[in-house]
């Protein structure tokens, strides 16, 4: 018998993936991280994860299914490498993506050491992905989910051959209905509960109004200009922009504009036409590989630049200095500094970055 911990969000998917854990006859111990007090940061209880009611929903899912339950305090961990990175990378001109950071630094980090500390053998998560380990290549591959409407294999292309070698994905080969069904079927409290909001401590999805109430101080207005440099107006601060937005710049002109560029050593946002959002290649860093140890030459792949895009067919290789350089077949829109790129063959995911 081997003993698993369980990341316990309070929703019904982590609440499903501990109960097929312990109807696999193994040794379980559920646990939700405490990563911040959501009405600090303006939050109602309801919207997001880790809530006190989200930590009493996934107590009573333990006590239901006959498992420990602890909640560990990560708040000051997800501070430092969660909301700080995000406030840093707006300030910089990037729009970050917090649910890579909060895989990276918070689940496979911080949990699983706790994971080993308990004395435990594997982690379990909620997450709709699949893991496979390839004899012949002697590696463990990160996959997609079957479920392709849930997928987020995206999320964690971070992880590690050590921690993909401790971590179990019971959803993987499930739908989002099926997961449902079977919380309804063992009487679960959140078996119709709603999916948490993506970024969970950004209230309403106004990040430039967490990042000031943060930070304590305003963004600093600065220039609008367009590609030639000349002025158009006044912006509200570069947190307020990401690339490609068209809405709320209040720019009057004759064709569309859009933000094409955020120059943060300027304070200035660059606004252009749709045509100019667009690009073909991309130098990635942060790099971490999955499905092999090194990209030296050119490899046909599919790549993602965000979590809702459609993945596009490039070439893809590592550059001396170990960046990752992709370059499209066509052009795509909006390539965002901070966003990751995510690798795929087929199903497996080849590796990622975040885009510079």
């Amino acid at each position: 018998m081997k003993k698993a911990l369980i990341a316990m969000s309070g929703g019904v998917d982590s609440s499903v993936a501990a109960l097929l854990t312990k109807e696999s006859g193994d040794d379980c111990i559920g646990a939700t991280m405490k990563l911040f007090h959501n009405e600090d940061v303006g939050m109602e209880r309801e919207k997001s994860c880790c809530s006190l009611d989200d930590v009493e929903d996934a107590r009573s899912v333990c006590y239901r299914i006959g498992i420990r339950y602890y909640v560990f305090n990560f708040s000051e961990r997800f501070r430092e490498d969660v909301m700080e990175r995000f406030v840093q990378a707006y300030e910089h001109g990037c729009t970050p993506n917090p649910c890579i950071d909060c895989n990276r630094y918070l689940k496979f980090e911080q949990f699983y050491q706790r994971m080993q500390e308990l004395g435990m053998d594997y982690m379990v998560t909620g997450h709709y992905a699949r893991v496979e380990y390839d004899g012949e290549k002697k590696r463990y591959l990160l996959k997609k989910a079957m479920d392709s409407n849930k997928d987020q294999s995206y999320v964690l292309y971070t992880l590690t051959q050590e921690q993909l070698a401790h971590v179990s994905f019971p959803l993987g080969n499930l739908t989002k209905d099926q997961v449902r069904d079977i919380a309804e079927k063992h009487g679960f409290v959140n078996a119709h509960k709603h999916d948490s909001q993506d970024i969970c401590f950004v209230p309403d999805g106004d990040y430039a109004g967490f990042i000031e109430s943060y930070t304590g101080h305003r963004a600093v207005p600065g220039d609008f200009v367009d590609t030639s440099g000349h002025i158009m107006g006044k912006h509200k601060g570069i947190i307020h922009y990401t690339l490609g937005q068209r809405r709320g710049l209040g720019i009057p002109a004759d064709t569309r504009l859009y933000v094409c560029r955020i120059s943060p050593e300027t304070n200035r946002v660059i606004l252009g036409k749709e045509e100019e959002l667009y690009c073909q290649e991309l130098t990635a860093g942060e790099v971490n590989l999955i499905s092999c140890d090194s990209m030296p030459e050119p490899v046909r792949v599919r790549a993602k630049i965000r979590y809702r895009h459609t993945e596009e067919p490039a070439a893809a290789w590592q550059t001396p200095d170990g960046k990752l350089h992709v370059k499209f077949d066509q052009p795509q829109r909006a390539v965002t500094r901070g966003q990751a790129v995510v690798l795929y063959d087929g199903d497996v995911v080849v590796g990622g970055g975040i885009i510079e």
